[in-house]
Formats: structure tokens, C-alpha cells, sequence
């Protein structure tokens, strides 16, 4: 099994996402809302690590939000569910995009597929 887990910086296509997956016959997910970490510095002040250019465009981008999306998959599952993601979200190569990757479950409970 695998855990497929998304930043979506573009939030407003967690819907357009959550549709097509569902269409396509997938079941359950789940969105946490996320805040990026240069968000999160930009409020610190002067004294943190942050450059002047990141600073001023965080500061700029204070209310963006990201979502994080969280799908337990069968290993057969994956290459559709990313298939789908990339066809919503674009290239995630682009800058804010998204983060999208994957890791192994040893061991699940209460999933139902």
C-alpha cells in the first residue's frame, strides 16, 4: 500500500481534484490546511534567516493557503491517482504548484477500500 500525499498551493483545485478522483472510483481522502514555511518566517522578524525578496513576497502572500492531501492507495492505484492529480493540477515542476510524493505503508488499519 501507499500513502500518496499532495501540497496543492493552488487550493482551489482540491474540489476539481476530489471529483475526478471520485469519478474515476476512488474512495476517501482527507485535506488538512497547510501554511508554508516562508509564511511562517515572514511574521518571525528581522532576526530570522530569511531573504529580504522571500520576506516581501511572503509577507505579500499572508493569507495563502495550501492544502494537504492525504490518499491511502493500493500499489495498482497509483499510477491513475497521479495521472489524475497532474491532469487537474498541471506540471508541479511549475513554481507554486505543489508537492506531490509518496511513501510505503507497512501496516494499515481501518482502511476499507
Amino acid at each position: 500500500m501507499k500513502l500518496l500525499t499532495l501540497i496543492l498551493k493552488k487550493a482551489e483545485l482540491q474540489d476539481k481534484i476530489f471529483l475526478k478522483l471520485a469519478q474515476a472510483g476512488f474512495k476517501g481522502g482527507t485535506v488538512v490546511d497547510g501554511k508554508g514555511m516562508a509564511n511562517t518566517l515572514a511574521h518571525l522578524g528581522e532576526d530570522v534567516p530569511i531573504f529580504g525578496g522571500l520576506r516581501h513576497i511572503a509577507l505579500g502572500n499572508m493569507n495563502a493557503e495550501s492544502k494537504v492531501i492525504m490518499l491511502v492507495l493500493e500499489d495498482y492505484q497509483l499510477p491513475e491517482a497521479k495521472k489524475i492529480i497532474k491532469e487537474v493540477t498541471g506540471d508541479l515542476n511549475e513554481p507554486n504548484t505543489g508537492i506531490m510524493f509518496v511513501i510505503n505503508i507497512e501496516e494499515v488499519e481501518g482502511y476499507k477500500n
